[in-house]
């Protein structure tokens, strides 16, 4: 994966500006959130525990992450107050100049933790040995149902901590008032009705773009996706160079002029376009659904290990997941977490998201991007 192939993390983000989870995600959740943190504090071993308490690498933990990452300075300062670490935050471009800076670095590590590494570059980087595996630990019973499709290489030194779902949008209202059914599936945006509606992404230019393609890999199956976007462009699917084009420009309902009726975004965006009836004018086609995960980790060579324990902890603390969701956009692995009753309304997840094992994308992802290019004509 080279650096152009991922979006700017902010311009993505910005897609999920009303990002949340019905109670319901509860169920799915179950567990998940109680072992993440159960994982990250025992990885901090007996380092930090208590202000004051700084053991090796002195009082400053570096993270390197994307350049949207943004908490309330109040958490940051809480940080200091609850570990005695003072927080320093590295950004460093998109997710995926993260994650090539960090291979680039593993021998000198630009910082101590690193957050915002997601589930198509995740083997890449423990592979590469950027990531301190041996922070690890098992499992505990009960957590594998829901952490198991997205720990990678069966060890959960990078954290789950916040997640996204890529999906398609349908504009509603567009829609009814022509008289046409609602499409629900990845089949029906090939049927004539809807052609000259559909608008996707370039996943060798984007993240989003990326994680539909995984989508309709994981649906089609590698023998078939090909052909799946040959008929695409044959119905006039339209292919974006990024979400920000296809949201904001093209898509009938993303406030700008656009004619094209059914879009590539995420399962929170009918959250942000509330009626004033309060009524969403765009549903999420959740069968077309894949989870993007995001995960913090310690930096193999850390100069301040324990101090980036502490803050993978802090990360799945209630008050940095109450804060995700509205300060970056993501669903907090928390099922607990507090949620705007509109957000919790209107931004439910898929209850089966795609999933393609994070192995098979680092062993297959270039390949995949190839045959796109040549089944689009690009």
């Amino acid at each position: 994966m080279n650096t152009n192939q991922i979006d700017g993390a902010a311009s993505t983000r910005s897609a999920r500006s009303l990002a949340t989870i019905r109670p319901s995600r509860r169920a799915l959740l179950a567990g998940g959130a109680a072992t993440a943190v159960g994982l990250a504090l025992a990885a901090c071993g007996s380092g930090n525990n208590g202000a004051g308490d700084t053991a090796a690498g002195g009082d400053t933990v570096t993270v390197v992450t994307y350049d949207s990452f943004d908490l309330p300075d109040e958490l940051i300062t809480a940080f200091k107050d609850d570990t005695g670490y003072t927080l320093e935050i590295a950004r460093s471009g998109d997710g995926g100049e993260v994650a090539n800076k960090l291979i680039l670095t593993k021998d000198a590590p630009l910082g101590d933790a690193v957050f915002g590494i997601n589930n198509t570059m995740a083997s890449r980087i423990l592979a590469e040995g950027v990531i301190d595996t041996t922070t690890a630990l098992n499992l505990p019973d009960g957590a594998a149902d829901y952490l198991a499709p997205y720990i990678v290489d069966d060890t959960p030194a990078l954290v789950p901590i916040d997640f996204g779902e890529v999906c398609v949008n349908v504009d509603t209202f567009w829609l009814s008032d022509r008289g046409l059914e609602i499409p629900t599936v990845f089949e029906d945006l090939t049927d004539p009705v809807y052609k000259d509606m559909f608008v996707a992404i370039n996943p060798t230019t984007s993240s989003t773009g990326m994680a539909f393609l995984l989508a309709t890999i994981g649906h089609f199956g590698e023998d078939g996706f090909a052909q799946y976007w040959k008929d695409l462009v044959a119905n006039g699917t339209k292919i974006d160079e990024g979400w920000s084009d296809a949201y904001y420009t093209d898509f009938t309902a993303g406030g700008g002029d656009g004619a094209y009726p059914i879009v590539v975004s995420y399962s929170s965006s009918p959250a942000a376009t509330l009626n004033d009836d309060g009524i969403p004018t765009t549903a999420a086609m959740s069968r077309t659904a894949t989870r993007q995960v995001e995960y913090a980790g310690v930096l193999a060579g850390a100069a301040n290990p324990d101090g980036a324990a502490a803050f993978v902890a802090w990360m799945l603390s209630r008050q940095v997941q109450e804060a995700i969701p509205d300060a970056m956009y993501m669903y907090p692995v928390d099922p607990d977490a507090a949620l705007a009753d509109d957000l919790a309304d209107f931004g439910a997840t898929a209850e089966d998201p795609i999933v393609v094992d994070p192995a098979d994308i680092a062993d297959h992802q270039q390949e995949w991007l190839t045959a796109w290019a040549e089944a689009v004509g690009q």
